[in-house]
């Protein structure tokens, strides 16, 4: 028999000699269910006021029946190893705390002994005990029986145990947590009542008292600076049930309690955190707590400074070297690992996962599939860009093994200025093929908001999830979002300049790859124009340029006729973009007179796109075909 149920058996056993021999109260059938005539007459006898059975018929009882109780009280102050042992040093109880707690969990587990409850309180409706009636089995003065039970006792605090019932304060049912029961019974299932999303993790050492705080570097990392001690991972509970519930399993398995902190902790939490003094705490974020989001605790403070996975992080987790293209942090390692088990252990697809759903809505995914050949630019152009995959590359190299300052940041932004259709995003596309990336469009339309304060929350969500995975991020047309800060003259004014102070924020602490187009850099905001590493101005092709873009535009699968090349890129002076357009307007021109693409298709095809961007016909560029693309075509669909 376990100490703690010997304890309970003994004290039960004594009140219910006391009810019996004492009071002379036999069990009844229907006890509860109604008063008897000689029952009030027992009732009144009981009053304070008026002479009872007499204390010293109790007295003799509780002396005759001392010596199984002082025997089995002992032997449970010893403290002798076992799970309930370990949960009263967990909880930080007192012997006679214990005593409680021993009473209630060995009558919840016993229908024998729920049946004697129901006998000593004489009703068959509680088979648990009140408080009145731990009030008579913890007599003592100085026992803190309905203490341990009250807002701010030991068992509720801890929540192990709480209070049921709306009747008189005498008749509140003292009621063990489910979740301590099962614990006691071997099952190591967390508690239901966990905030969504809460982890345990086991360590070498139980957990430690006293609250810490941990910020900066990656979530993981922070873990990693608390200590290997069993721990209670979870977001901050959103009710005062979750509070318990996570006060309770921490108590229970000995755990240290983090919290992964988004914004300051509220007051209720600062509240509960000060109230399970028994536990240690950690407080995990990103930033520096504000002093006043501090519980009033003593605390100590941990700043890591370096999340990046090494060596040993990537040998534990993947059993390899760490891949140079790959730059993660130990939390990002861990979700790649994840993916990567379930998808052959290829790290390439896993890396490009990191940011999956996070930016759906605001950014549109592009998946390199164009690579350099496929970028006509000049040799200065070309070699720019090469410079900036090799600058993102190269990295861990300057700032990491050179020790270069990463000022702010290890981020590497990139600006692209130049008309459209000259290359922008095709060049984004191909660098983040070269670095084994994704590129994400990030669509400003749904990222500008007219409502205050929406615009910041929209970017956030964005480098948020960006900072999630190993990616590029290209801002098309950036100068609605980067471009230069007007005068303040309203209010609109001013909070639009607030978006850009918070944009020039967030580039400074972004440690991937940025890439702003614009068509016009002049538009820029001089203080983006000092962070940018990397500037590229994109010219529209000249001929030999438009010739090899001519050249490619038409697949080698396509069937095609009397196409002259020299006399399209010597004549049309357009952009790349236009020139694709163009390519593939003759190609369904061609495809509707089920015919293949010749010159007049090719020729017409340009002339749509002249009146798209609403640009005369000159006899000059047309040459031969000018009559050709000026007159009505009755019968051709073109025309």
């Amino acid at each position: 028999m376990e100490v703690w149920t010997a304890v309970a058996d003994a004290l039960l056993q004594r009140e219910a000699l006391i009810c019996r021999l004492g009071e002379g109260r036999p069990p009844r059938d229907f006890a509860g269910l109604y008063v008897a005539d000689d029952e009030v007459d027992r009732l009144l006898a009981t009053l304070p006021g008026l002479d009872g059975p007499g204390p010293e018929r109790v007295a003799a009882v509780r002396a005759g029946a001392a010596g199984p109780v002082v025997k089995a009280r002992a032997a449970l102050a010893a403290r002798p190893p076992g799970p309930f042992t370990d949960l009263v040093a967990a909880a930080g109880l007192t012997t006679a705390e214990a005593e409680v707690l021993a009473v209630l969990v060995a009558v919840e587990v016993s229908p024998a002994r729920q049946r004697l409850v129901a006998y000593i309180q004489d009703s068959v409706h509680l088979p648990r005990l009140t408080l009145a009636t731990l009030g008579r089995v913890f007599f003592e003065e100085d026992h803190p029986s309905a203490r341990s039970l009250s807002p701010g006792g030991a068992l509720t605090r801890t929540g192990l145990a709480r209070l049921t019932g709306d009747g008189p304060w005498a008749t509140l049912i003292a009621e063990p947590a489910a979740r301590l029961i099962w614990h006691l019974a071997g099952d190591p299932t967390p508690d239901p009542g966990l905030p969504a999303g809460s982890t345990l993790r086991p360590g070498g050492k139980t957990g430690q008292r006293g609250l810490m705080l941990v910020n900066g570097g990656d979530r993981e990392s922070r873990l990693r600076a608390i200590g290997d001690i069993g721990l209670l991972i979870t977001t901050p509970p959103a009710s005062e049930a979750e509070w318990r519930a996570v006060i309770r399993e921490a108590t229970i398995g000995g755990l240290t309690v983090v919290l992964e902190l988004a914004e300051p902790l509220t007051p209720a939490g600062q509240d509960a955190i000060q109230r399970a003094g028994q536990l240690g705490w950690v407080l995990s974020s990103p930033g520096e707590q504000p002093l006043e989001a501090i519980p009033d605790l003593p605390w100590r403070e941990v700043h890591v400074l370096d999340g990046v996975a090494g060596d040993d992080d990537w040998a534990a987790l993947l059993g390899r070297a760490p891949d140079p293209a790959y730059r993660l942090s130990r939390e990002q390692l861990r979700l790649v690992a994840g993916a990567a088990s379930a998808d052959g252990g290829l790290i390439a697809p896993a890396v490009r996962r990191l940011a999956g759903g996070h930016l759906d809505g605001v950014a549109v995914r592009i998946r390199p599939r164009r690579a350099w050949d496929d970028l006509i630019l000049p040799p200065e152009e070309a070699a720019q860009l090469r410079e900036l995959a090799g600058r993102h590359r190269g990295r861990d190299i300057v700032y990491g093994r050179w020790q270069f300052s990463p000022a702010p940041s290890t981020g590497v932004v990139a600006l692209f200025a130049g008309p459209s259709g000259t290359g922008k995003t095709l060049a984004a596309e191909v660098v983040a093929g070269e670095l084994g990336l994704d590129l994400y469009k990030v669509d400003l339309s749904s990222v500008v908001s007219k409502y205050i304060g929406e615009t910041e929350k929209n970017l956030e969500r964005i480098f948020g999830a960006a900072a999630a995975g190993d990616l590029v991020l290209f801002f098309d047309e950036a100068d609605a979002l980067f471009g230069k800060r007007s005068e303040v003259s309203d209010a609109h004014d001013r909070y639009a300049n607030i978006e850009v102070a918070y944009l020039l924020q967030r580039l400074e602490t972004y440690d991937g790859l940025v890439v702003l187009a614009t068509n016009l850099q002049r538009n820029i905001d001089p203080a983006f124009l000092r962070r940018i590493s990397v500037a590229i101005d994109f010219v529209p092709p000249e001929e030999p340029e438009r010739r090899q873009i001519w050249s490619r535009v038409f697949p080698a699968t396509a069937p095609m006729s009397d196409i002259d090349l020299d006399f399209l890129a010597r004549q049309f002076k357009i952009t790349g973009g236009v020139i694709s357009n163009a390519a593939l307007g003759a190609a369904f021109l061609a495809a509707a007179e089920d015919s293949p693409i010749t010159m007049r298709h090719a020729v017409l095809s340009v002339k749509r796109e002249f009146q798209k961007m609403g640009r005369l016909r000159t006899e000059k560029e047309f040459d031969r075909y000018f009559e050709l693309v000026n007159r009505n075509a009755d019968a051709a669909p073109f025309g």
